[in-house]
């Protein structure tokens, strides 16, 4: 005979779901709090020269209004030179410069008008007015907007100092004292120049490591989930590559204005071309794998062709790898980096057609056509010129109407005709210039020499003029 004791209880589930939500949201907490904590260490120790910087800038700017202005508690010294030098990881001396001379002319005009028009809330209203435009000007950065409004603020609230070498000016001789030494930081600070380039620019071309590996175990394993994530890793890329635009301006910056540094202007140079060069492969890469999605799920390949394009891919990734190695290193050990990342580029540039891959569909050529693209964009930041990385390619030559296949051209009787070509073109260039016997200019000779061959056309057919 069972009792009321023994009866479930009806709230037992609804208790025992509440203490499992409490327990998934306690571990979600953890894991977001240990996250951002992580996170914040890594920004934190990231960020410990610019707030160095900063110290000193402030500090240094407002010691030295002081002991050499005589200015009793020069604020705006340390302000401007804070607000100019910003908080960066690398400084541009350029935007370092516009931001002094903004802070400095807002706070003149600020003096003027309080000087000829007296304080007041129309004068206060049109000295924090163009302070803001100033700072929408220089930058389009809503904290040096809110930072300037501020400052413009201080001027209008605090009142002018009577003493010092100019009088009501005072404050804008510490304007321009605080910007003179934020741009000197900015200048003399012992760093390479080098060092945040080569940071950013190995970020990016890893992650396209890691995308044309996703890529190929896609088409390897017909999963189209892979080449999903290696669109969205190389979406994710763009961020980086204007973080590398960013280093390089700076470093080229530093490198052109610095004595110290002017030894590395070359390297910076080659990076800034890099760089460029490496946000033209992204883009295709892009392009790439969303086509890989569309293949993989129509099942547009043999399996000849998927094994064929698959270890292709993963050969690209390895030479692209040698050249994150490359870009890693600085000095002799660079070029002998790029050296071996420009052999394995151009292993892979010479398997680039679709009938050596075994691809005779559409949407596998197009895969294959795109692939040459970025590989000439990748070659060409190893080093190789425009014209050195088309030659590595196969030519592609024209498709047959019976069978519907590519007929390669042998780059061997491309290379002869462009050299017979080159030949006449020569012969004819001398022999227009040269004078026969009777003094009479050989351009003038009879009609049934030949006259080079236009654009196009056959160099071994004679056509008079």
């Amino acid at each position: 005979m069972s009792t009321a004791s023994d009866a479930p209880d009806p709230a037992e589930p609804r208790r025992s779901g509440l203490l499992a939500y409490l327990r998934h949201g306690v571990r979600t907490a953890r894991r977001v709090t240990t996250a951002r904590v992580r996170a914040g260490g890594v920004r934190a120790g990231r960020s410990v020269v610019p707030a160095l910087q900063m110290t000193v800038a402030g500090v240094g700017a407002f010691a030295l209004a002081e002991t050499l202005l005589g200015h009793d508690g020069p604020l705006f010294a340390a302000v401007a030179a804070l607000i100019a030098l910003g908080f960066t990881k690398e400084p541009r001396l350029r935007k370092v410069v516009e931001v002094a001379l903004g802070c400095t002319l807002g706070i003149f005009i600020g003096d003027l008008v309080l000087h000829f028009f007296g304080a007041g809330l129309l004068t206060a209203s049109f000295v924090l007015f163009v302070s803001i435009m100033l700072a929408r000007l220089l930058d389009n950065s809503s904290l040096l907007a809110m930072q300037m409004g501020l400052q413009a603020l201080l001027v209008v609230l605090i009142p002018a100092p009577e003493g010092g070498l100019l009088g009501p000016f005072s404050r804008s001789a510490d304007a321009v004292l605080g910007g003179t030494v934020a741009m000197l930081i900015a200048l003399l600070t012992p760093k390479d120049p080098r060092r945040e380039p080569i940071r950013e620019l190995r970020r990016v071309v890893d992650d396209l490591t890691r995308a044309l590996r996703e890529t190929a175990k896609a088409i390897r394993t017909s999963e189209s989930r892979e080449a999903w994530h290696a669109l969205i890793r190389c979406r994710g890329i763009q961020s980086q590559l204007d973080d590398a635009v960013a280093a390089v301006a700076s470093a080229e910056e530093l490198t052109r204005y610095s004595p110290a540094y002017r030894r590395h202007r070359h390297y910076v140079r080659r990076m800034g071309r890099l760089t460029e060069k490496m946000d033209l492969a992204v883009r295709s890469m892009r392009v790439i794998t969303r086509r890989a999605v569309s293949m993989v799920d129509n099942a547009s390949l043999t399996d000849e062709a998927t094994e064929s394009l698959s270890s292709l891919l993963e050969e690209f990734a390895d030479a692209v790898q040698l050249l994150s190695r490359a870009v890693s290193e600085s000095g002799p050990a660079s070029a002998q980096r790029m050296e071996v990342a420009q052999h394995g580029l151009s292993a892979v540039a010479t398997r680039l057609h679709p009938t050596r891959l075994e691809i005779h569909t559409l949407e596998g050529e197009s895969v294959v056509l795109m692939l040459r693209t970025m590989i000439v964009d990748v070659m060409e930041a190893a080093g190789l010129t425009h014209e050195e990385a088309e030659e590595l390619l196969p030519a592609l030559g024209h498709r047959d109407t019976l069978t519907g296949r590519i007929r390669i051209v042998k780059a061997e009787r491309r290379a002869g005709r462009a050299e017979r070509r080159a030949e006449r073109q020569g012969e004819w260039s001398r022999e227009h210039f040269e004078e026969d016997d009777d003094g009479a200019p050989a351009s003038q000779q009879e009609a049934t020499e030949t006259t080079p061959p236009a654009e196009g056309e056959d160099p071994d057919t004679e056509r008079p003029r």
